[in-house]
């Protein structure tokens, strides 16, 4: 099994940064971000460009490239907070330069999006952090659970993870390498050098605004390119924003249940992760065990 480099957990007065390097953001979200970080004890820099914009992003290639390439590079920073997601990484990914990140790497946060950079770092060695971002830090309660499992993770806390079962799961128990994300973004970079490796994986799956015919016809290419043959688990999470396709004579969890009763891993379906307030931090890279069982399902971190 190929581990990565988990990046140094933080400790209070760890400088981190806010970057946008996908869509642009209300300014209030980078602010309200900043905020609950501080409360951490977090010493917080928002990028150069973090509130620019430039059409439906926050600021040109250039600029956008220009904050993340920085906060990679400095030595001090111990994490890099996504503001949020929306359409742009991957105008970037393979333009940045992982010389200096190598010497001194850092926790990447986000999701959605966020996903072609979560890629990207695994492909160089490193794990990341898929969780939630600048709205969410800024709009949820301070016990808000997600933003609790946020800075414990940060802070070398980790949890593990129980949700209730759903009738379309597949029981079993594996250990693997937790890879995955946004399906879409994931789904534009196979066949790249940034494409996610089957063998070993437990792969999560979430996605917003996406037809049901659509995410079916994706699945299906990771299962006719071999992928679901190779994998240790398959998490299936949140897919919001969407509505139901009667004429594929069953609802989406059920379209996708026939694709994949061939095989005998545990996958779960309903887990807490995508665009929801239930968002729960996933390590992207991390080594994990999956049980899934007759009443429950269990996700703990090995690393």
């Amino acid at each position: 099994m190929n581990t990565l480099t988990l990046p140094p957990y933080l400790h209070e007065g760890d400088k981190v940064v806010i970057v946008s390097p996908s869509g642009k953001i209300d300014k209030s979200f980078i602010a309200g971000a900043r905020k609950r970080l501080e409360s951490w004890g977090l010493k917080v820099t928002p990028g150069k460009h973090a509130n620019s914009s430039s059409g439906r992003y926050a600021g040109t290639i250039k600029q956008r490239l220009s904050d993340l390439q920085t906060a990679m590079d400095d030595k001090e920073v111990k994490a890099i907070f996504c503001s949020r997601g929306g359409y742009g990484v991957v105008h970037l990914i393979d333009k940045l330069d992982f010389t200096l990140f190598a010497q001194y790497p850092k926790w990447l946060i986000g999701f959605s999006d966020i996903t072609a950079l979560h890629n990207l770092i695994q492909e160089k060695g490193f794990a990341s952090l898929h969780a939630p971002m600048g709205r969410h830090l800024t709009v949820e309660a301070a016990d808000d659970p997600c933003c609790t499992y946020l800075r414990d993770v940060l802070f070398g806390n980790l949890p593990t993870y129980s949700c209730k079962r759903h009738k379309l799961n597949h029981n079993g128990t594996a250990r693997g390498i937790l890879r995955g994300g946004n399906l879409s973004v994931f789904y534009g970079l196979r066949g790249t050098p940034y494409d996610i490796p089957a063998e070993g994986t437990i792969l999560f799956i979430e996605d917003v605004s996406e037809r049901p015919h659509a995410v079916e016809r994706m699945i299906y290419n990771l299962k006719l390119g071999g992928v679901l043959d190779r994998l240790s688990g398959l998490i299936i999470g949140q897919f919001t924003e969407y509505e139901e396709d009667r004429s594929l004579g069953k609802d989406l969890y059920g379209a996708l249940a026939d694709l994949l009763k061939e095989y005998d891993y545990p996958i779960c379906f309903n887990f807490p992760v995508g665009h929801v307030t239930h968002n729960l931090p996933l390590i992207c890279g991390a080594e994990v065990e999956l049980t899934v069982e007759k009443k429950s399902v269990d996700l703990s971190f090995i690393c």
